[in-house]
């Protein structure tokens, strides 16, 4: 794998670790949390962890402190690793705890321990309101990108334009390992619209989600008609584009097509789950639909008493996978519940399965969760924050359908006599404590929230109005 812009390209692929990394002074079994930029650091800082068969744990550095925090605190790692630039913000969210700096290193030909072993782990929101670290061995990393491999034809020769964060399942496993797997090159650019069209000149894969591709399509509006021509003569060489981490509307999709004769495939995954379904990289590519089971994946669709659905009935989205995570750090309960009785992972996704056995995506079982530009969000984590602002009495927050980002963050709130509620106020408030990325977009200012008889908040109904 040769990385863009590392300064000296050096071979590295996942089967061989061909790569020397840092020697990290982790013991086997130990997190080690490291906050460090995209690029060639990233990578050797995650292959350095690996090699003293560490668990690595990448934090974001689009995250404020209280979710580096929180972070640090739940996977109490071992060692702390950051590069020069950024350990401020580690030592500012760990106060008292040393700071290894990536660049003091020396490099370390120590192997790493793999059987069973504990690889990597991924924070993600849940229905519980604050993130679970989800756990995933070196196992289930290589049965996701073996499969990735063969359904999406990875090659040596790609170059794989990367815009995704890698604290993410998308942009580190998906994206970096998958190209890494493969010996691939990756190139790792800032997302903006311009950027994007102008990378595909250099690049064979795009992977991105459906909030990245409707920015390049307002840009592709604006352009020039000589841009327009040369950013569509560059997808055109493009050897894939993929699409994830959210529903890409039909509209999307086709408006894509038109400008560039790409169409892009879609597919479906979580961080529990790896890959589980994907349209074929041979064949056609249904718009709206995420395809059919990955190899090794078995995607089951239930009724509410868990009995299958027949075709084109929606239903709850259950799965077996040898990519399946292997529990919620420190939450047993927790990882109990999010299996059924017969050992499938409930996903909490609705979806139907036509008659040709391609799988359509509804939403989402419970209204807490929301799907903005690629990231899930917990609509319960967001009105924790937004119900400690001084003007607000009562709160409730979902996402609402919307062409760009998927949902949009949208905040009810019921506000305190003489205090009104603005989106400008609650968005500066809530930055200290939430990503850009989690931030209200909507505000409605409501007299009173709906309720149910207990006192439950009838989301349903916000959403209707």
């Amino acid at each position: 794998m040769a990385v863009a812009g590392s300064g000296q390209a050096a071979p590295l692929t996942y089967g061989e670790l061909a790569y020397v990394g840092p020697a990290v002074a982790a013991a086997p079994g130990d997190p080690v949390a490291f906050l460090v930029e995209p690029g060639a650091a990233f990578v050797r800082a995650l292959v350095g962890i690996w090699r003293r068969g560490a668990i690595a744990v990448p934090l974001s550095p689009l995250h404020p402190r209280s979710e580096l925090e929180h972070a640090i605190a739940d996977a109490a790692p071992a060692v702390l690793l950051a590069s020069g630039a950024l350990a401020p913000r580690l030592t500012e969210a760990a106060p008292g705890r040393h700071v290894t700096l990536l660049e003091d290193l020396d490099r370390d030909p120590s192997q790493p321990a793999r059987s069973g072993a504990c690889a990597l782990m991924l924070y993600t929101s849940g229905t519980t309101g604050r993130p679970k670290g989800v756990r995933l061995s070196h196992e289930a990393l290589a049965a996701t990108l073996g499969a990735l491999d063969e359904a999406w034809r990875w090659r040596a020769g790609d170059r794989l334009l990367h815009m995704l964060p890698l604290h993410h399942t998308h942009g580190v496993v998906v994206a970096l390992l998958g190209a890494l797997w493969a010996g691939a090159e990756v190139r790792f650019v800032p997302f903006t619209a311009d950027a994007a069209w102008d990378g595909l000149a250099s690049a064979t894969v795009l992977m991105a989600v459906p909030t990245m591709y409707a920015k390049m399509m307002e840009a592709f509006a604006a352009a020039d008609p000589t841009r327009r021509a040369r950013w569509a003569d560059s997808a055109r060489d493009m050897r894939l584009c993929t699409s994830g981490s959210a529903p890409l509307p039909a509209s999307l999709l086709n408006a894509f097509r038109t400008a560039t004769g790409q169409t892009i495939l879609e597919r479906y995954g979580m961080t529990e789950i790896g890959m589980a379904l994907s349209n074929p990289y041979d064949g056609p590519r249904v718009p709206g639909a995420v395809g059919r089971e990955l190899p090794g994946v078995t995607v089951d669709i239930v009724d509410e008493t868990g009995q299958p659905a027949a075709a084109g009935v929606p239903g709850e989205l259950r799965v077996r996978s040898p990519q399946m995570f292997s529990g919620y750090h420190g939450d047993p309960a927790a990882t109990a519940a999010s299996f059924d009785a017969a050992g499938r992972f409930r996903t909490g996704d609705v979806g139907a399965r036509d008659e040709a056995g391609v799988v359509h995506l509804y939403g989402r079982t419970s209204v807490d969760i929301i799907k903005s530009g690629g990231y899930k969000l917990s609509a319960l984590e967001i009105e924790a924050v937004l119900a400690d602002h001084p003007a607000v009495a009562e709160v409730a927050v979902l996402g609402v359908a919307d062409p760009t980002w998927g949902e949009v963050v949208t905040a009810y709130v019921v506000a305190r006599p003489g205090a009104p509620a603005t989106l400008p106020d609650l968005q500066a408030f809530a930055r200290e404590r939430l990503a850009g990325y989690k931030l209200p977009r909507v505000l409605r200012v409501l007299e009173s929230l709906p309720r149910n008889a207990m006192g439950k908040v009838q989301k349903q109904r916000l959403r209707d109005l």
